[in-house]
């Protein structure tokens, strides 16, 4: 199955799968970031945190596969009366032409063998001090029941961050969060957190 039937399929159930607040840890890096302008979100979605970023000052472009998650997106972004660019594609497929100064990402369900390339272009499309923040289930996250993959392959250790973006100052932590985001994830779950900034 395609990334782009696999979404749509998850999106079209209900009005917003992961619900229209942000991220909670994407959410708290804003004061970090707050001087910041241009942001990227990968895998975007529905939007949620594509809004709330735009609703803080700063000019957000989405990417993600399913084209019914950024036409709820877009919608809502008229609504907001906010500019926010979409761009309908499977993350492999995206070339890094443009540098920005933040690139957020939540829960991205990469195969391991996919992330090497992809970690690549996110390093390269940050400009000098930019920063990637980002929210990944673990591998552990298979011992919970609040969502995420089931397949180890879609999951993460912080291992597969530290031995990447060799040009960057890293924080990264695992760490059991609550989540609360809509019916997609709910309750106690392992997560990798990763503050990641260019020098």
């Amino acid at each position: 199955m395609s990334q782009q039937l696999f979404w749509n399929n998850k999106f079209s159930k209900v009005d917003y799968f992961y619900g229209t607040k942000p991220n909670e840890f994407l959410a708290s890096k804003l004061e970090l970031i707050k001087h910041k302008k241009t942001l990227l979100c990968l895998g975007e979605g529905e939007g949620r945190n594509a809004i709330f970023f735009a609703q803080n000052g700063l000019e957000v472009s989405a990417i993600d596969a399913s084209d019914i998650g950024l036409k709820k997106l877009d919608r809502k972004s008229k609504e907001e009366n906010l500019n926010i660019k979409t761009f309908c594609m499977d993350l492999n497929h995206w070339e890094a032409k443009e540098k920005y100064d933040v690139i957020v990402a939540s829960y991205l369900h990469m195969f391991k063998d996919e992330r090497e390339e992809l970690f690549k272009k996110i390093e390269d499309s940050l400009s000098k001090d930019a920063y990637f923040i980002g929210e990944f289930f673990s591998t552990k996250q298979l011992e919970f029941n609040s969502g995420g993959p089931k397949d180890l392959d879609l999951l993460y250790t912080i291992e597969d961050f530290l031995n990447h973006f060799n040009s960057c100052e890293k924080n990264i932590t695992e760490e059991i969060a609550v989540l609360d985001e809509g019916i997609g994830h709910q309750g106690e779950a392992c997560v990798i957190r990763v503050v990641i900034q260019k020098v």
